[in-house]
C-alpha cells in the first residue's frame, strides 16, 4: 500500500510539475526572457503524458497495448497525423530491433551463444556478482562503437543462457546489462545518436554566426574517461546494490530439474548429482550387473570416460566405468549419498564435467505418456533398446497409478503409462517426430544448426561492418550523399541468415518480441507530438528561465536534470536536436562554456532508466520478467549516480 500511494504522489506531483509551470511562467513572462504562450495543445500532450506514465505504473494494460493507444488516440486529438501516428512502425529505430534479434536468434540458433556464455562461465564462475560484471562490462564495451539496442538484443540470448546454467534468475542480470549498454554508448563519440549528432550541431552554429567563436568539434575520445567512470560506477552500483533492487524472480530463467506440473508425481526424484570414479576403483562389472537401479533406485544418466575423453548420455546396461570416470545420477539425495557412500565414489557439491551438457538449458527431465498407436505398446524397454535407440534415460514408470524406479527394463508398456524420461532436449526434439510418446510438458531448448555457425557470424560481420564502414567508404570516394541507415545495414545481416537456411522465415518471425516493437511503435509519435506543439521546447525554456543566476557547476547540472526529463518521454534523437542549441544560448547568458553544456545534454540523453521507455529497456522488460515499478525503483538510483559521476567528472577533468 504504501509503495502504491508513493506512486499516486509522483504522478500527482509530475502532473502538477508540467501543468503549473506553464501558469507559473504565464504569470511572470515579463520577468524572463524569451517567453512562449503556453497552447491547448501542449496542455493536452501533458495530459496524455500523465496518462502513459500511470498506464506504465499500474499496468491496467500490457505496454504493447499501450504503445496502441498512442497510435490511435494521438490523431483522434488533433496532436499528429494519422500518418505520423503509425510512421514508428517504420522507425529506423524500431526497424533496428527487429534485424538486430532476427541476427541475434541466427546466432543462438547455430550455438555461437552457447560458447560465448562458456566462455563468461571460465572467467566468471557462478557468482551472481561476477556475472553481472562480465556480461554488463561486456555489452559496454561493445555498445561504445555500435548503437546500444545492437550490443543489448545481440548479447540477450547469452545473457539468458548463462542464468539458466547457474541458477540465478534472468531478471538479475539482464537489467544492469541493458543499463550498461545504455552506459556504454557514452564511451566514444560513435556509440550513441546524441553524441553522434554534437558535431553536427556545433558546425550548425558556427555556421550561424550564433557564437563570438567557432565551437570546436569534439574528438572520437573527447568523453572517454566520462564514459568509463559512467560504467563503472554502474556496475559498482549493481554489485553493492543489486540484492535491494533487483526482483528475485520472473522472467525465463528456469532451473528446477522436474517441471511444476508434474513435480508432485515425481517427488522421490529431487535432483541431479555428479560423482567422481576414484582412482583405486577396479570393480569391471557393467552397470547391468551392478545392479544399482535395483538396490539404490538410482538411475546413472551419463558417464564421463576419462581416458578417452568421452561422453554417453544415455549409458547402456554393457557400460563398463573405469578408474577416474565422473557419471552424472538422478534419484532422491539420500539413495544418492547411500551409493556414493557404498562405492566409495566422491559426490561433488555442484555439476562440473557436467555443468554445461546437464545444464538445464541443455537437459532436463520430461513425462512421456504411452498412446494406443505408439511403437513402444506391448513391448519393453529391453525389446527395443530404448537407450541406445533414442539416446534418452528412462527414469520412474507409472502404471495404474503406482510409479516405480527400480530395474524398469522388462516391463512391459502399455497404453496410459507414463515414463518420466531424463536426457538433452535435442534428443527430445528428435523423438517427438516420431510415434512413441505424448509429451505433458514443453520441451525446450531446440535443434541446434552447428553446421551454420561460421555463416553466422559472417553474416553478423557483415552487418557490423555495413555499420561501421560503408557511409565512411562512401564519403572517402567521393558520395557523401550515397549512404545507408543503421536498419538497412542491419537487415542486410538478418536477410542473409534466412537466404542461408541459418534459419526459416517462419523462425525468423516467431523470434522477435512483437510486444517490444509495439511499445515503441507507440512511444514515437508521442515524442513528435511533444516536438510538434511546442511543449518540449516550451517546458525546456520555463525551467531555464525559472533557474536566474546560479555557479555553472548547478547550472549544467539542471541541464542534466532537463535533459535526464526529455529523454524519458522524447527520442534521445529528438532531445538532443531540441535542447543543445538552446542550452548554449542559455550557457552565454548564464556565462558556462557552451561547447561543455552541449556535451552535457548529448551525454544526459542516454540518461533514461527510470520508465521502460528507451529501446534497451523496452527490450529486456519481457525476457526479463519487469514491471515499470522495478525500472522506478533500480532506476532511480542509477538516474543520480549517472548525474553526479558525470558532473564530478567535467568539474574535476574538463
Amino acid at each position: 500500500m504504501l509503495r502504491k500511494n508513493t506512486v499516486y504522489i509522483v504522478l500527482l506531483a509530475l502532473a502538477g510539475l508540467l501543468l503549473s509551470t506553464g501558469a507559473a511562467f504565464a504569470g511572470d513572462s515579463a520577468a524572463t526572457a524569451d517567453p512562449l504562450q503556453i497552447t491547448t495543445q501542449m496542455m493536452v500532450v501533458m495530459v496524455v503524458l500523465v496518462f502513459v506514465i500511470a498506464l506504465f505504473v499500474f499496468e491496467w494494460v500490457r505496454v504493447d497495448v499501450v504503445g496502441i493507444i498512442m497510435m490511435v488516440l494521438l490523431p483522434i486529438l488533433g496532436l499528429v497525423t494519422p500518418k505520423e501516428a503509425i510512421s514508428g512502425l517504420s522507425s529506423n529505430a524500431v526497424v533496428s530491433i527487429i534485424a538486430v534479434i532476427i541476427i541475434g536468434a541466427g546466432l543462438d540458433k547455430t550455438g555461437v551463444m552457447n560458447v560465448l556464455a562458456r566462455n563468461i562461465l571460465k572467467f566468471a564462475g557462478k557468482a551472481e556478482s561476477r556475472i553481472i560484471a562480465l556480461i554488463s562490462g561486456t555489452v559496454a564495451f561493445i555498445s561504445s562503437f555500435m548503437q546500444n539496442i545492437g550490443a543489448a538484443a545481440l548479447f540477450m540470448p547469452a545473457a539468458i543462457r548463462v542464468s539458466r546454467q547457474v541458477n540465478v534468475p534472468v531478471s538479475r542480470i539482464l537489467m544492469p546489462m541493458g543499463f550498461c549498454a545504455i552506459v556504454g554508448g557514452t564511451i566514444t563519440l560513435v556509440g550513441a545518436s546524441p553524441t553522434i549528432l554534437l558535431n553536427d550541431l556545433l558546425d550548425q552554429a558556427n555556421q550561424l554566426g550564433v557564437f563570438d567563436k567557432k565551437m570546436e568539434a569534439f574528438s572520437l575520445f573527447t568523453q572517454t574517461p566520462i564514459g568509463i567512470a559512467l560504467v563503472a560506477s554502474a556496475i559498482l552500483y549493481f554489485i553493492v546494490f543489486g540484492k535491494y533492487i533487483l526482483p528475485k524472480t520472473g522472467g525465463e530463467s528456469e532451473a528446477a530439474l522436474i517441471p511444476s506440473a508434474i513435480a508432485d508425481t515425481y517427488a522421490e526424484v529431487s535432483g541431479i548429482h555428479e560423482l567422481h570414479v576414484p582412482g583405486s576403483y577396479s570393480d569391471t562389472r557393467t552397470l547391468d550387473e551392478l545392479n544399482i537401479r535395483s538396490k539404490y533406485m538410482v538411475t546413472i544418466v551419463a558417464v564421463s570416460h576419462t581416458k578417452t575423453n568421452h561422453k554417453v548420455f544415455a549409458p547402456t546396461r554393457d557400460e563398463k566405468l573405469d578408474p577416474n570416470d565422473n557419471i552424472a545420477v538422478v534419484g532422491s539425495s539420500i539413495a544418492i549419498g547411500d551409493f556414493a557412500s557404498d562405492y566409495g565414489f566422491t559426490l561433488k557439491d555442484d555439476l562440473e564435467i557436467f555443468a554445461e551438457d546437464l545444464s538445464p538449458n541443455n537437459a532436463g527431465m520430461i513425462e512421456g505418456i504411452i498412446t494406443p498407436r505408439s511403437e513402444l505398446a506391448g513391448k519393453t524397454l529391453r525389446d527395443i533398446r530404448f537407450r541406445k535407440t533414442y539416446d534418452i534415460n528412462p527414469v520412474m514408470l507409472c502404471k495404474s497409478g503406482t510409479c516405480e524406479m527400480g530395474d524398469l527394463s522388462d516391463r512391459e508398456l502399455q497404453p496410459g503409462d507414463a515414463l518420466l524420461l531424463f536426457g538433452r532436449w535435442v534428443n527430445f526434439h528428435r523423438l517427438k517426430g516420431r510415434q512413441t510418446f505424448v509429451f505433458t510438458t514443453d520441451i525446450k531448448g531446440e535443434i541446434m544448426r552447428t553446421e551454420k555457425a561460421k555463416t553466422a557470424v559472417s553474416w553478423l560481420l557483415v552487418a557490423l561492418g555495413l555499420v561501421l564502414g560503408f557511409n565512411p567508404l562512401m564519403a572517402a570516394m567521393g558520395y557523401p550523399d550515397f549512404k545507408l541507415s543503421l536498419s538497412v545495414c542491419l537487415l542486410t545481416g538478418a536477410l542473409g541468415m534466412i537466404v542461408t537456411k541459418v534459419m526459416s522465415v517462419d523462425e525468423a518471425y516467431k523470434s522477435v518480441d512483437w510486444m517490444t516493437v509495439f511499445l515503441l511503435a507507440g512511444l514515437i509519435p508521442l515524442g513528435l507530438a511533444f516536438q510538434k506543439t511546442g511543449t518540449a521546447e516550451y517546458i525546456a525554456t520555463t525551467i531555464m528561465n525559472m533557474i536566474g543566476d546560479v555557479p555553472v557547476i548547478v547550472f549544467l547540472a539542471v541541464v542534466g536534470i532537463m535533459t535526464s526529463f526529455f529523454t524519458l518521454v522524447v527520442s534521445n534523437v529528438g532531445a538532443t536536436v531540441l535542447l543543445v542549441p538552446l542550452a548554449m544560448t542559455m550557457a552565454v547568458k548564464a556565462g558556462a562554456d557552451p561547447r561543455l553544456t552541449a556535451l552535457v545534454v548529448a551525454l544526459s540523453a542516454s540518461n533514461t532508466f527510470i520508465l521502460p521507455t528507451h529501446q534497451v529497456n523496452a527490450l529486456v522488460m519481457r525476457p526479463g520478467g519487469y514491471k515499470t515499478i522495478d525500472y522506478t525503483k533500480a532506476g532511480a538510483g542509477m538516474t543520480i549516480l549517472f548525474l553526479v559521476v558525470m558532473l564530478t567528472m567535467l568539474y574535476l577533468f574538463y
